[in-house]
This record gives C-alpha cells, structure tokens and sequence, in this order.
C-alpha cells in the first residue's frame, strides 16, 4: 500500500529534520543524459526526497544499458525518459517529474534548463559532456553545474573524488578514465561516480559548499 503524501513527508522529515528536508523538497535539479550516470543519480535524489526532477534524454532504454543503468528488462525499446519516470514513481511516488525527450544541444538547452536550481552532467561522451559544461557555465551562469569526467574501468574505486572548479562548478570522477578504455563502462564504478554527483547534489542544497 503506497503511503500518502503527509506520511511520506514524515518519514523524510524524521530522516533528515524538517529544515534539511524543506530545503530538498522545494528544489528542482536537471539530470541531463539518463544512462548509467543519469539514471542512478535521479534514484539517489528522488529517494532523498527532492522535489521536483527535469529528467533530459533522447535515446531508448536497449539491451546493451541494463548492466549499469535502472531499467528493466521489460522497458526495452522505451524511451528512456519514460521509463525512469515510471521507475521513479514506483520508488518515490510524490516526486515531480518534467520530462524532454529531446537530444540537448546549445540552442535548446538555456530554454529546457531554465527552471533548475542545479543541473547535472550525465553523459557518455567526452566532447559532448565539454559542449554542455560550457554551455550551461556561459549560458546558465547563476545555476549550480555538477558535471563528471572519468568512471570507466575496473580502476580502484578511490580514484573517484569530488572536485570543487569554481563557486558552481564541481567535477566528480577520476579525470582520467575513458569509455574505450579497456572493458569500458563498469556498474560498480559508474554507480560510484553517480553517487558522488546526486551527494554534490545534496550538500549544495544543504549549502555545503565545501568538497
């Protein structure tokens, strides 16, 4: 049985204090790419009870994403901003969801980001993860980015770190690492660096803005 909406709140309230739940309740974050990164960052957010997700990716959920991303064998062939939204309502049930099934590029993204507070880098690609950061850092400069830039691979777990860049510009990863790297992509690891973003995510919130 789903719990209502007030007994929700409670039991984050409890968890996290009234303040700290206020301000992640009130708060809107983009999660740009929902693969492995995308898709593990919004569960880890939707769970600490944020309140609002602009979920942004063009692609459809294959066979080849379900070792590191939050899908489901049976989501095959959707697109995956529905099918996160869908898992993210079974999870997190008073959550808000905007949804672009759309491919972001420099002229859209000012338009489709405009309403986050913070805005998280989930990309697979080095360049386009470069595009967007400079995009979002010229076009969006009073918005929070928290990007990533190294996950691949089976090096040690402890090589992903938390780095501050400038006042609202944090970079999470190895920095080294690369998806042709070796067997590439990893669950474990890519699930650690998402981690690292969706926790950036909550200290900023919780205006901890240290690293």
């Amino acid at each position: 049985m789903i719990p209502t909406k007030e007994e929700w709140n409670r039991a984050l309230e409890a968890r996290h204090g009234k303040e700290l739940h206020r301000a992640f309740s009130c708060a809107t974050v983009a999660v740009c790419g929902l693969g492995g990164l995308g898709s593990n960052i919004a569960i880890a957010l939707a769970r600490a009870g944020v309140g609002r997700l602009i979920l942004c990716d063009f692609d459809r959920v294959d066979i080849t994403n379900l070792h590191r991303q939050q899908y489901k064998a049976g989501q095959i062939g959707m697109y995956k901003t529905d099918a996160l939204a869908q898992n993210l309502k079974e999870i997190a049930p008073y959550v808000s969801l905007t949804v672009h099934t759309a491919r972001i590029t420099e002229e859209n993204a000012a338009a489709l980001l405009s309403d986050a507070d913070i805005i998280c880098e989930a990309f697979d690609d080095a360049e386009c993860k470069a595009i967007f950061a400079n995009n979002v850092l010229s076009e969006l400069p009073d918005k929070y980015l928290v990007a990533a830039s190294g996950m691949a691979g089976l090096y040690d777990a402890n090589r992903i770190q938390t780095r501050k860049i400038t006042s609202k510009f944090y970079l999470c990863g190895d920095e080294k690492s690369d998806v042709q790297d070796g067997i590439g992509l990893v669950s474990s690891r890519v699930m650690i660096c998402a981690a690292h973003e969706a926790h950036t995510v909550l200290r900023i919130l919780a205006k901890q803005f240290d690293v």
